[in-house]
Parts: structure tokens; sequence; C-alpha cells
């Protein structure tokens, strides 16, 4: 990857939906070369998807919560198991296996407390599996950025 392949990255980033030859103008290629370079970036798995962003509040989603979850047993069928039904949850954007006191941290984008509720009850609660959780919800948002240095 060269200078020029970062560049692409880094305004790609920040606008996905930029047209290819506005974006070869600002790499200073030809558009097809800037195609090209576009192409292999994600033949090399370099870029691996491109989505829209959405705002979660204008789609009635205002709550986040943050769950870490300490589970009962770490074998691989059980294991799979839970994340299988993690995964599953539309109200759940992101899951991570940590290392520590807890197994799992959970992000909800969640429509309210009722909402919570269910699903704490559900998935952590009434899981034999799950053996604590501890919910932390965020009350300001200082900094959201998907976008990574390349």
């Amino acid at each position: 990857m060269d200078r020029i392949d970062r560049k692409i990255l880094t305004l790609l980033q920040k606008d996905a939906s930029i047209a290819n030859n506005d974006l070869a103008d600002l790499v200073g290629l030809s558009p097809s070369s800037c195609l090209r370079r576009v192409r292999q970036l994600k033949e090399k798995g370099i870029i691996t998807k491109i989505v829209a962003l959405t705002d979660p509040k204008k789609l009635g989603r205002t709550l986040k919560a943050i769950v870490t979850v300490k589970l009962a047993d770490h074998g691989t069928v059980a294991r799979k198991q839970w994340l299988t039904d993690m995964k599953c949850e539309v109200a759940i954007s992101q899951i991570y296996s940590v290392s520590g006191e807890t197994d799992a941290v959970v992000m909800f984008n969640l429509i309210d407390m009722e909402e919570f509720q269910e699903l704490s009850q559900r998935l952590f609660a009434d899981d034999e599996n799950v053996i604590q959780y501890q919910s932390l919800f965020v009350l300001e948002q200082h900094k959201f950025d998907l976008a990574l240095q390349p």
C-alpha cells in the first residue's frame, strides 16, 4: 500500500459515496486508475464493506447501553451458542470477547428502557450460562468515529 492508496482510504472513510471521478481528481489519478486501485483494495480485503451510517436518534434508538458479561461455561459449544443468540438481536450493534474479569462486552442501541429490560431479562438473567452482567448507560457521546488511520 502506497501513499495514494492511503489517501484513497482516508477519503473513502470520510465519504464512501464520493464519485470515482471526484476521488480520482483528489488523489491525482485518472478515473480508470483510481477505480482499479479501489477494486484492488477490496480484493485484498482492506476495504471490507461499504455501508451507510444512520442516525440512531432519527431511527428512535436513543438509549445506548454497554453490558459486560461473565459466562459460566467457556467451552466452544456453549460460547458459540451464546454468541449466535447475541448476533440475532437487532438492538445489539457490537459484541466483543475480552480478557480480564469479564468475558464479553455487548453494545446496544435501544428504543427505551422497556426494551432494554426485556432484552436483559431474556439474554442475560434467564440464561444459565450468564453468571454475572453489568449494565452501563451512555449519558453523553464524546467521540464516534469508525475511520482507521491507513
